[in-house]
This record gives C-alpha cells, structure tokens and sequence, in this order.
C-alpha cells in the first residue's frame, strides 16, 4: 500500500493561489466534490498529481506522505505576498497500487516527479488538465502539446512475464523507447511511444503484453 497525506491550503488568497499553480480549474468544486489536478515546473514537467476537494476553510490536496513535506515547501516559494498557509496531515490513508494500474491511473511519487508531462501521464485524458480557465505554472507548454496534438508519449498498461521495477527502461529491440512508470506484481504502467505500442516491448530482457485501459 502507499501512504498518503494530505495538504490543506488556506487562506484569503488560496483559491487564487492554486489558481495559478495547478492544471485544473478550482471552480469546478463549487458543484462536484473532487476534482484531479496536478502541478508542473515552469517547463510542464509534473511534480504532484492527485485529488483536489473543497473543505471549510479552503482546499485539500492528497498527496505521496514521503513528498508532502517537500511539495508544501516548494508550494511556499511560490507564495510571495498571497495570503495563504499550508499544513500537512498524515493520518494512515493508504491508496491499492494494483487498483491504479489497473485503471491507469499514474502515481507520482519522488521516482516520477518532474519527469513527464500531464498529456505522458494522461492527465488530460482524465479530466486533471483545464485548457480554458487561464494561465497556470507549465500552461503555455502543457496548452500547446494539447492544441498541436503532439502528444508522441502516453502512458500504457502491460503485463510483464515476471516483475519489473519502476523507473526501468523499456526496450524494442536493442533501443530504449521508454520507462516503467507504476508496478504492482505482474502488471505495470510505463510511459512510451504511442507508434511503439503494439511493437514487441521488454523490460530488462522479460516480455511486456499490452492491457486495455478503461478511458483509452
């Protein structure tokens, strides 16, 4: 199981805030309980994805407990003048890795962070990327792979013939084409070429086999 936390970002400015740091539109949660969401550098690089609601006194986000720390003291670096506090709670919640690969949902742990875009890790395909509420850290990047349609990478799930570890390199032949992503047991996420997908992949000489995602 991975352990998560969660941020509470409060304050009079926090909607504000978040507004301009993160891909999704805050709006959204006046009528739905939780929204996706994540956060990339200024070169549309993901540092955190994951869960956004609305609580009484402003916003939480879930998030991996062993980046929490260090996503809330990034957080304040980019909080100049805003009036807006972060708080970390870590009390036990767990997330299935079997269940997100499975539904190829990514998780974005100290291994992954700033490593793939939003449209890599499908984030837009899972409704965690607004294209028309405004600019946000990474938008211009994020925006313009999304309305050129130059998105080359998605993540895909597959089956290995025995485990393999995150961060492995994926193989076609003699040439790495892309990265183990998310592992539970046999089954795997890994962020690749969409023209390689159906090609015979490996990952450290073990045989991947491509799975159908639901949203795909």
């Amino acid at each position: 199981m991975l352990a998560i936390s969660t941020i509470n970002v409060t304050g009079n400015d926090a909607l504000e805030f978040l507004q301009g740091q993160l891909t999704n539109d805050l709006k959204r949660l006046d009528s739905e309980a939780e929204i996706l969401a994540a956060w990339c550098t200024p070169k549309g690089r993901v540092i955190w994805f994951g869960a956004v609601t609305k609580t009484e006194a402003g916003y939480a986000l879930s998030a991996p407990s062993d980046m929490a720390e260090s996503i809330v003291k990034r957080l304040t670096m980019f909080r100049f003048r805003s009036k807006v506090d972060f708080e970390v709670v870590t009390d036990g919640q767990t997330v299935d890795p079997a269940s997100l690969v499975e539904s190829g949902v990514p998780y974005i742990g100290a291994e992954q962070a700033e490593e793939f875009t939003p449209h890599m890790l499908n984030l837009d395909l899972l409704d965690a990327v607004s294209f028309d509420k405004g600019c946000y850290t990474g938008q211009e990047i994020v925006a313009r792979t999304h309305y050129k349609g130059a998105t080359k990478r998605r993540t895909l799930r597959f089956a290995s013939d025995s485990p393999v570890k995150v961060g492995d390199k994926v193989m076609a032949g003699e040439r790495g084409v892309g990265e183990v992503l998310n592992v539970a047991g046999n089954e795997l996420l890994a962020v690749v070429p969409v023209d390689k997908a159906d090609e015979d992949l490996t990952v450290g000489g073990v045989a991947l086999e491509r799975r159908e995602i639901d949203y795909l």
